[in-house]
């Protein structure tokens, strides 16, 4: 099968699995904001893949593996991705039960679920960024020595060091919130954490192997958000 085709096959899988994810703990396939919110990452799925299959498919085919485990991720980044990848399935389960099926809480305002979506079309914008300037933007912590892994220090990585992270914590927060998910937030919170401590220790792995790396710590001082970490 031709490799581009598998790579739009992994897409449709990918949004197929997470419309299941959020529609069938809802018990019901009429919930607009689900179905808002799929539309809104198919679209940057379509747009993603296009693009990247002419310019990089390198990166793509890494950034489309389904499973973050890899056999040359450091064993800290295992445990780390697989707290992440359980306590991310349960992001995209509770809210159904929470606001739809069982009503736990009360859904948050609708106002301040549409906020919450429109806030996804500038963390598209600066996801794509990110992956155009690194090509060597893996799933996991790994030194990707057979793509002659290198320091990336143009674009949003002169900013700061690990700018997807940044990105990646506010949809975290606003997917829950588009879905107008207050329990599910629980989870954001600690998926964050994870991705904190994740961020300090690859910054440690990178001083250490990555060739260049500390001198460009050096230009580059701030991990996540420019002037205070």
């Amino acid at each position: 099968m031709n490799n581009n085709v598998k790579t739009w096959l992994r897409l449709v899988v990918r949004m197929s699995l997470f419309a299941v994810a959020l529609l069938w703990p809802a018990g019901t396939w009429q919930w607009w904001e689900a179905w808002a919110l799929v539309g809104l990452w198919t679209i940057y799925g379509v747009v993603t893949v296009h693009y990247f299959l002419r310019h990089d498919p390198a990166l793509l085919a890494e950034r489309m593996k389904l499973v973050p485990f890899q056999k040359e991720q450091k064993v800290w980044d295992k445990v780390l991705m697989l707290l992440f990848f359980i306590a991310g399935i349960g992001l995209y389960l509770i809210p159904g039960f929470d606001v739809v099926r069982y009503e736990w809480s009360e859904t948050l305002p609708i106002w301040i679920k549409v906020i919450a979506m429109l806030v996804h079309l500038p963390c598209f914008l600066f996801l794509g960024w990110v992956m155009r300037e690194n090509t060597f933007l893996s799933q996991v912590v790994k030194i990707d020595i057979e793509r002659d892994h290198q320091v990336i220090n143009t674009g949003p990585y002169a900013l700061v060091r690990h700018p997807m992270y940044i990105v990646v914590i506010i949809l975290l927060f606003a997917v829950p919130v588009a879905l107008g998910s207050r329990f599910a937030l629980i989870i954001a919170v600690f998926l964050t954490v994870l991705l904190i401590i994740r961020t300090y220790i690859e910054d440690r792995t990178l001083h250490a192997e990555l060739k260049g790396y500390p001198e460009y710590a050096k230009q580059t001082q701030y991990r996540l958000i420019p002037g205070i970490w």
